[in-house]
């Protein structure tokens, strides 16, 4: 109990010194008051421990039921803090990262998002505007009334939202020209020579191709099929599958309705999302889509006539190793070389027509983020970087700057132009997927100094860089890596094998909602590092390298340990 009074007296102290900063006068006598308490806690206890920010164990609950499926993620999705900061004791770093987790952790949920304008402190560059961003996506992912399109135009995030005069009608003109070609899908970010052949054209095709204008015309047929839960499969290899089955809806002027993910049937999924794919990503198709495909299910004729057709209806051939859509002539054929197997760049293989179009489907698939993976996402990075964020920040500003901050008031360029960057991490990122275990039955398996050896070749053309995201499921792997003094490791602190374990067995042994948690989200910061090591013969990997490939990341080139078993 005397514990507890000490540290609930620690933050009323923190909290009050954080608050009284800003002004001279106040420091004063904020002085004088933690003299004042110092004492007292003296005579109370005898001793007065250092302040320093929370550890991840220890979860608070607001009492919201998304907010205690994040808390209790929160448990077991840490992360290693081997990039310590010399001077993490510092009063100011720990007090600003202690703000920001009670902000993130007591204030954000999965339904009400990150609210930074309710708290007064300084921006956490390194976190995400969840429920801003989420409404962004809403607005990017809705065809604009009696138009063929959502307002795509080159202007990024809020800056579309930017009042226009009546004397800017010349550029609301051609603002709407832009828009109604839709060339230029928000979710693809680069140059196009940044990524595979057509991606843009590609990405704006698939979504008018699953929006139809009227999902109840008659002219309109459905392919409707539950996410593959056979035993032994991993979400790589359910991925891959519904790719499959994208082509095949594509190929037969199908839109395609995901059904069951068995993956998202756990208590953190809430409502309509709950074993659903929403959960974790924007739907593949319009509400109204979906609705009209689950009528058409329940109408014998519709089935009959195949104007709604099932997973069943297709043999296991067709959707694994089934055609790939030639609707766009074959783009593989001028993909740029920028693969290295043992040294030497691919230019050809036997599957590059499937490796493009497994890109573009998982792409399109992944092409917005739901609240709650944004969340997960930010727990990711204020657990891995937040004490380098603090510290950044804090070193940025002078020191006559006020520590606290209005955000209410923001500025024109803040609130517009500055709306679409994207999270901090830090730079350049290196990440690395390290597949082993039962994987080895069906491809080559390597060490860990295999992997480093090619990470050392890369930091020799960048010697700025320091730092892996680390992916793996063996524990072997993250021992391993604390021998690497020079580089800065980071990783999910969940439960990893020791020895051979099927993958299966695995996952089961953590959970449904930590196994599939935690894999998405080294997922998206692979697709986000400035680098990737992997393994091509991981399907997990290959569906990285896509989403890379797609996201403006082709001249970063991969490197790979081994090369997929069917090239």
């Amino acid at each position: 109990m005397e514990g507890l009074n000490q540290k609930s007296l620690e933050r009323v102290v923190s909290q009050r010194a954080f608050a009284m900063s800003s002004s001279f006068p106040c420091q004063i006598c904020v002085m004088g008051f933690l003299c004042g308490v110092c004492l007292t806690s003296l005579f109370l206890s005898f001793s007065f421990s250092p302040f320093s920010p929370p550890t991840m164990a220890a979860a608070t609950d607001n009492g919201g039921g998304d907010s205690k499926s994040i808390l209790k993620e929160r448990e077991r999705m840490m992360y290693t803090e081997r990039s310590n900061l010399s001077d993490s004791n510092d009063d100011k770093v720990s007090l600003l990262y202690d703000a920001w987790s009670d902000f993130l952790f007591n204030k954000s949920s999965t339904k009400n998002g990150a609210q930074f304008s309710s708290i007064n402190v300084p921006n956490a560059p390194h976190l995400e505007n969840c429920k801003s961003t989420v409404e962004i996506s809403q607005r990017l992912d809705t065809r604009i009334f009696n138009r063929s399109f959502p307002p795509w135009t080159i202007w990024k995030g809020n800056l579309d939202e930017l009042p226009l005069s009546e004397n800017d009608e010349q550029l609301q003109y051609y603002r709407d020209q832009i828009i109604s070609q839709g060339a230029y899908p928000p979710w693809i970010t680069g140059s196009d020579e940044e990524n595979y052949p057509l991606t843009r054209k590609v990405q704006r095709d698939l979504w008018l191709h699953q929006h139809p204008t009227n999902c109840s015309d008659p002219s309109v047929k459905f392919l409707l099929a539950d996410w593959e839960r056979l035993p032994g499969f991993g979400i790589g290899a359910q991925i891959a599958g519904m790719c499959g089955l994208l082509a095949i809806a594509i190929n037969e002027k199908r839109v395609l309705v995901t059904g069951y993910f068995n993956r998202a049937d756990h208590d953190a999924c809430k409502g309509s999302s709950h074993a659903s794919w929403s959960c974790y990503f924007f739907p593949e198709t319009s509400g109204e889509c979906r609705v009209r495909a689950l009528e058409l299910m329940q109408d014998k004729v519709a089935r009959e006539k195949g104007i709604i057709t099932v997973k069943d209806n297709y043999t296991s051939r067709s959707i694994w190793t089934g055609r790939v859509p030639r609707r766009w002539g074959s783009p593989w054929s001028i993909m740029q070389p920028t693969t290295e197997i043992n040294g030497s760049l691919i230019s050809r293989h036997r599957k590059m027509d499937r490796r493009w179009w497994r890109a573009q489907a998982v792409r399109y698939l992944m092409r917005y983020q739901s609240e709650y993976t944004c969340n997960l996402m930010n727990i990711a990075r204020h657990t891995s970087f937040g004490l380098e964020a603090a510290k950044i920040v804090l070193t940025s500003s002078s020191s006559e700057h006020r520590i606290v901050q209005e955000l209410d008031g923001k500025s024109t360029i803040e609130r517009y132009v500055w709306s679409n960057e994207k999270a901090w991490i830090p730079r350049p990122l290196l990440s690395m997927h390290i597949r082993m275990g039962d994987k080895a039955c069906e491809m080559k398996v390597v060490g860990f100094e295999e992997y480093m050896h090619l990470a050392e070749k890369v930091r020799s053309r960048f010697p700025h860089m320091n730092t892996v995201w680390l992916s793996t499921e063996m524990q072997d792997v993250i021992d391993r890596s604390k021998s690497y003094k020079h580089w800065k490791f980071y990783y999910t602190n969940v439960t990893r094998q020791r020895g051979n374990m099927t993958m299966a067995n695995y996952e089961s042994s953590l959970g449904r909602e930590t196994s599939t948690n935690y894999p998405i989200v080294n997922f998206l910061m692979a697709a986000e590092a400035d680098f990737f090591i992997g393994a091509l013969g991981s399907t997990w990997c290959f569906l990285i390298d896509g989403m890379r490939n797609t996201g403006g990341k082709v001249m970063s080139g991969y490197l790979s340990v081994n090369k997929d078993r069917f090239w």
